[in-house]
């Protein structure tokens, strides 16, 4: 059942409004056109059970932004 898939990711993320932003961000970009959104959103649930979302996200994030250089014309 779902309510045990949430209950499982909680125990990574201790807000449940976070869990569901983080859920539907990756149910997003998980998601394969040819299936259902339900099992997709199941998955993503499944693999927040097993890992911490919070500590895979936040690698990339400061790995992704970077100093600009801005050249002024002359």
């Amino acid at each position: 059942m779902r309510s045990d898939l949430v209950f499982g990711a909680l125990s990574h993320v201790s807000n449940r409004y976070q869990l569901c932003q983080l859920a539907s961000k990756a149910t997003r970009k998980l998601h394969k056109p040819n299936t259902r959104l339900q099992d997709t959103t199941n998955e993503v649930l499944g693999r927040f059970h097993t890992t911490n979302p919070e500590a895979t996200a936040a690698p990339h994030e400061s790995a992704a932004v970077q100093p600009v250089e801005r050249r002024r014309a002359a």
